[in-house]
C-alpha cells in the first residue's frame, strides 16, 4: 500500500496542478488580496519590474513625495487588472496606463486598471503619489520598511503577493547628514545643497514584502563577508558594547553565510549583503536581503550578557541568514505555507549551531528553545496546526506564532530522523535547486522527499503538520523477581478525536553507577518494548531523556527526589520540563510542591540554560499558580533560597540570572532594600556586571511595587544616555506609576494608533499594567483590550495580536478575569476563528489556574 501511494503521489500532485492552472477563475474584488485574485494575477502577470523614486524630508509630520514606474508582461486583457493600494485615493496625483492619463478608479483598497487600456505583452505605469506612512516607521531621525506580510501595498501601489516576484530599481532623496541602506547595491551618491540622493542598482528578484530600505541618522561600519563587502547601519552609542559587539556581529554573520552555502551547495543568492540595528524593533529580525533587521537591543551586548543572550544573538543571525536561501530565493507561493521559510530558518540556525557548539550543547538548546513554546500552545484548546488556511493575504499575520517558529523545527527534526540525515539533505538541496528565485509549496518539497525515503510521508505529514495537538503518552510496567517482566507504552490525543503520532524518542533506565537507553519508535497507538523484558528493576525511569519526543510525557514517582542526582543537564531539562506539564495537566505534582523543589535546585543546578528554565517556571508557578495569600506565605522563603543560591553559584551569568529572579519575585522590605540601595549606588553584587539596561529594569521593579521613594523614575531617566532608550523609558514611565490615574489615561491613550506605533515598548508598558501587583486596577483594562483585538490585527505587525492578548490576559488567574474573557467569547460567537484561537492560548494559564489554584 505505501509503495503504491509513493507511486502515484507525484502524478496526483501534477495533475492537480495542471488542473488548477487550466481553471483559474475570476478574480473577486474585495478588501486585502483574496486567493482568487491572487491567483488569477499569478496566471496573467509576469516580468514585473518597479521604478520607485522618493523624497523623505528631515521632519517626520511631512508628507514623502513619491514617483513609481511599473511595467509588466500581461498574456490577457479579458478582465481589468487590479492593483493594491491600502491608503487613501487622493494622495494619488497622476496615473498614466500606457501612455495615457486618466482617472484614479479605486475600489476597496484596489486601483483598477481598465481592461481597454491593457495590451497583451508589455504594459506601462506612472504613479505620481504621496506615500503613505502606514509601514515607514517613521521616527525623528530615521525611518525604515516593514512589509511583511502584505503592507508594501500600505506604502505604494503594487502587486503585493509573494508569487509575482519582481526586481526594485530604488532612487532615495535624503537629509544630506541621513545614511541609507536597500536591498541592491548603491550605484552612486549625489550631494546637492542640504540633500543626498542614492541611486540603486536593480534588485534581484524579489517578493513585495521582501523590498525594503532604511534610512536616519545610522553610524555605518563596514566588513568583508563571503568575499564582498557589507555595511552595517545601527545607532548605539555605548562604546564599551559597540566594542565588544560589532566583530561578533560580522564573524556570526560570515560563519553562517559559510555554512548555508556549504549545507545547500549554493552560493549566496543576492547581489549585496548588509544588515542595519533597529531600535525597539518590532520583531527579532526580518530578512531583507541587502538590509536585515535587526531589533538592536538582540545585537549590542554587554560583558554581562548571559549564555542566553549569547544564544539569541547567535539564533537570529543565523536564523535570517538562512532565510537568504530558504524563504528568500525560494519564496512560498502563498502565506498558507509561511511557516516553511521559518521552519527552515529556525531549523537550519539549530543545525548550524550543532557543528559550532558540539551535539550535547545543540540538544539542550534545542529542547529549551522549542519544546517550551511550542507546548504553550500545542497543550491549548486554540492550538493551531502548523500549516493552516488562507482565503486573504489581510489575515495572514495571524498565521504567525509559536506553532510555526517552534513545533515546526520539532516536526523537521523528527522528518529528518525518518529520512536520515544524508537523504534529507538530498532532497532539501534539489528542492532549492529547482525552484531557485522562484516560489513553491509545502506539497512540493514533500513531492521531492518522498523519493528520498520509502516512509509514507503523507500518513505522517497528516498528523504533524496539518493538525494540531500533541500525545499523551503513558506506560505500564510490571517486574518479576526484580526484572522487568513487561514495559507498554501508549499514546493518545490530548484533545479531539483520536491521532497517532509517530515519532522517535529515548527512554534511560538508571541505575547504580550505569544507564540504560532504550531507542524507541513508537508509531502505533501501543508499543512492547521487548528490548526492555528481562533488564533488572531500574532504581529512575526517565522518559524523553534525549529531549527528542513530543508530548505530555509520563513522570516516574521516583523523579522528584533523585531530580537533581541526574549527572546530564539534557536529562535535567527534561525532567523539569516534564514535571512542569505535569503539574499544568493537575497531575503528579502540585504547584507548591514544584515550586518548592524547582527552588531547592537553583543552588545545585550549574548549567546555565538549565538555570533560566528554572527560573522562569520557578516565576510562572509564583505568579500564575499560587494564590496572593500562599505568595505571602512563601515570598521569604523563596527569595532566602534565590539569593542564598546566588551567593553560592560560581558562574557570573547563573548568578546574574538569580539576581533577576530575585527582582522578579521579591516582595519583603529585607528584598526591597537590598535592591534600591543596589540601584541607588548603582553598585551590583559581588561577581555580577549590572549595565544600564539593567538597572533600568529594576527601577521599574521597584516601582511597581509602589516604592517609598517617589523619585526613582525621575532619577533613572536621568542616567539614561542613549536617546532611543530614554524616549523607550519615558513612554513606558505612566504604566507603572503609583498613581492609577496615571495608567489609566496611558491605557485609554493606546486606543490611538500613533500612540501603537513603537509596539515593542507598548508590550512592555503592557507588562507592567497587567502585573500580578497591579490586577486590582488592570482588571478593567480586559474587557477593552478585547475590544481592540480586531484594530489591532488589521493595523498592527504580525506578533502583535498574539502578543497584545499574552500580556494582558495571560498574568491574570482570577475567576473575575476568566469570567470576562469566556464572556467576551460568548457574545462573540461568529468571531474571527483565528483570533478566537488566540484568545484561547493566551488564556490558558488563566483557566488552569482556576482549577490549581485553591
Amino acid at each position: 500500500m505505501v509503495r503504491h501511494f509513493k507511486l502515484l503521489l507525484p502524478l496526483l500532485l501534477i495533475f492537480a496542478s495542471c488542473s488548477s492552472r487550466r481553471a483559474i477563475s475570476d478574480p473577486v474584488l474585495d478588501i486585502g488580496i483574496d486567493r482568487s485574485l491572487a491567483l488569477y494575477r499569478k496566471a496573467v502577470l509576469s516580468d514585473i519590474r518597479y521604478t520607485l523614486e522618493l523624497d523623505i524630508p528631515a521632519e517626520k509630520s511631512a508628507p514623502i513625495t513619491a514617483q513609481e514606474n511599473l511595467s509588466f508582461q500581461l498574456s490577457s486583457v479579458r478582465l481589468p487588472i487590479q492593483l493594491d493600494f491600502k491608503e487613501d485615493p487622493a494622495k494619488i496625483s497622476s496615473l498614466i496606463i500606457n501612455g495615457h492619463q486618466i482617472a484614479v478608479d479605486y475600489q476597496k483598497e484596489h486601483l483598477i486598471l481598465p481592461a481597454a487600456l491593457l495590451q497583451k505583452g508589455k504594459n506601462t505605469l506612472q504613479i505620481l503619489f504621496q506615500a503613505g506612512d502606514g509601514a515607514l516607521n517613521r521616527n525623528s531621525d530615521y525611518l525604515y520598511t516593514l512589509f511583511v506580510p502584505d503592507r508594501a501595498r500600505t506604502v505604494f501601489p503594487c502587486f503585493d503577493q509573494p508569487d509575482l516576484k519582481a526586481t526594485y530599481t530604488l532612487t532615495l532623496h535624503i537629509p544630506q547628514s541621513w545614511k541609507a541602506i536597500a536591498n541592491a547595491q548603491l550605484k552612486d551618491s549625489v550631494l546637492q545643497q542640504s540633500r543626498k540622493t542614492y541611486h540603486y542598482q536593480p534588485s534581484n528578484l524579489l517578493s513585495t514584502y521582501l523590498f525594503a530600505f532604511a534610512a536616519g541618522n545610522f553610524q555605518r561600519v563596514s566588513g568583508i563577508l563571503d568575499g564582498q563587502n557589507a555595511d552595517f547601519l545601527y545607532r548605539e552609542t555605548d562604546k564599551a558594547k559597540i566594542g565588544l559587539s560589532v566583530p561578533v556581529i560580522f564573524a556570526a554573520h560570515s560563519a553562517a553565510l559559510k555554512y548555508y552555502e556549504d549545507w545547500t551547495g549554493i552560493p549566496y543568492p543576492f547581489q549585496k549583503f548588509g544588515f542595519v540595528a533597529i531600535p525597539d524593533f518590532q520583531f527579532g529580525g526580518m530578512e531583507h536581503p541587502g538590509n536585515i533587521q535587526y531589533k538592536a537591543g538582540a545585537l549590542f551586548l554587554d560583558a554581562g550578557a548571559t549564555k542566553d543572550q549569547l544564544n539569541a544573538r547567535s539564533n537570529v543571525i543565523a536564523h535570517e541568514t538562512a532565510h537568504m536561501w530558504f524563504g528568500d530565493m525560494v519564496t512560498m507561493d502563498w502565506f498558507s505555507d509561511v511557516w516553511m521559510k521559518e521552519v527552515f530558518a529556525n531549523f537550519m540556525a539549530d543545525k548550524s549551531s550543532e557543528e559550532s557548539g558540539g551535539k550535547d550543547n545543540y540538544d539542550l538548546k534545542f529542547l529549551i528553545d522549542h519544546f517550551t513554546s511550542a507546548y504553550a500552545v500545542d497543550r491549548t484548546t486554540g492550538a493551531n496546526p502548523i500549516r493552516q488556511p488562507l482565503d486573504n493575504l489581510k489575515d495572514a499575520g495571524s498565521l504567525y506564532g509559536n506553532i510555526i517558529y517552534h513545533k515546526a523545527p520539532i516536526m523537521m527534526q523528527q522528518l529528518e530522523s525518518l529520512m536520515g540525515k544524508e537523504s534529507f539533505q538530498k532532497g532539501v538541496r534539489e528542492y532549492l535547486h529547482k525552484f531557485a528565485n522562484s516560489n513553491a509549496s509545502w506539497p512540493d518539497l514533500i513531492q521531492i522527499l518522498d523519493r528520498y525515503t520509502p516512509a509514507d510521508l503523507e500518513k505522517w505529514n497528516k498528523v504533524w503538520v496539518n493538525e494540531s495537538g500533541r500525545p499523551v503518552i503513558s506506560y505500564t510496567i510490571s517486574y518479576k523477581n526484580g526484572k522487568i517482566n513487561s514495559f507498554l507504552l501508549n499514546q493518545q490525543s490530548e484533545y479531539g478525536k483520536k491521532r497517532v503520532w509517530p515519532q522517535t524518542f529515548e527512554i534511560s533506565l538508571f541505575y547504580p553507577g550505569s544507564v540504560k537507553v532504550l531507542p524507541v519508535s513508537l508509531t502505533g497507538e501501543q508499543l512492547e518494548l521487548s528490548a526492555a523484558k528481562g533488564l533488572d528493576k531500574p532504581q529512575l525511569i526517565l522518559f524523553n531523556s534525549a529531549g527528542d519526543g513530543y508530548g505530555l510525557w509520563p513522570v516516574d514517582p521516583a523523579l522528584p527526589q533523585s531530580l537533581f542526582t541526574l549527572e546530564k543537564p539534557l536529562h535535567r531539562a527534561s525532567a523539569y520540563i516534564a514535571l512542569y506539564e505535569q503539574m499544568l495537566s493537575g497531575q503528579v505534582v502540585k504547584p507548591s510542591v514544584l515550586l518548592s523543589l524547582f527552588g531547592q535546585g537553583l543552588e545545585k543546578e550549574q548549567e546555565e540554560l538549565n538555570v533560566k528554565l528554572l527560573t522562569n517556571y520557578i516565576s510562572s508557578i509564583y505568579w500564575q499558580f499560587s494564590s496572593p495569600q500562599d505568595r505571602q506565605r512563601s515570598s521569604a522563603m523563596l527569595e532566602d533560597q534565590i539569593w542564598t543560591a546566588m551567593l553560592h553559584q560560581q558562574s557570573a551569568n547563573n548568578k546574574k540570572l538569580l539576581f533577576k529572579a530575585y527582582q522578579d519575585v521579591f516582595l519583603s522590605s529585607i528584598a526591597r532594600n537590598r535592591l534600591y540601595q543596589v540601584w541607588k549606588n548603582q553598585q551590583a553584587p559581588v561577581g555580577i556586571s549590572l549595565s544600564e539596561d539593567d538597572y533600568t529594569g529594576l527601577a521599574l521593579s521597584l516601582v511597581l511595587r509602589n516604592d517609598a521613594d517617589p523619585d526613582i523614575l525621575k532619577v533613572q531617566d536621568g542616567r539614561i544616555t542613549n536617546p532611543d532608550r530614554k524616549k523607550r523609558f519615558e513612554f513606558i514611565m505612566p504604566a507603572v506609576s503609583p498613581d492609577q490615574r496615571k495608567r489609566d489615561d496611558f491605557f485609554q491613550s493606546l486606543k490611538l494608533l500613533s500612540n501603537r506605533g513603537k509596539e515593542a515598548n507598548v508590550l512592555a508598558a503592557l507588562y507592567y499594567l497587567h502585573h500580578p501587583l497591579r490586577q486590582a486596577s488592570g482588571i478593567n483594562y480586559l474587557q477593552q483590550s478585547l475590544d481592540l483585538l480586531g484594530e489591532i490585527q488589521s493595523t498592527g505587525d504580525i506578533f502583535f495580536p498574539q502578543s497584545w492578548l499574552q500580556a494582558s490576559i495571560g498574568p491574570y488567574q482570577s475567576a473575575a478575569a476568566a469570567s470576562i474573557v469566556r464572556g467576551f467569547l460568548e457574545h462573540h460567537p461568529g468571531y474571527n476563528p483565528k483570533l478566537k484561537a488566540k484568545i484561547l492560548q493566551a488564556a490558558d494559564n488563566l483557566f488552569r489556574a482556576e482549577k490549581l489554584v485553591k
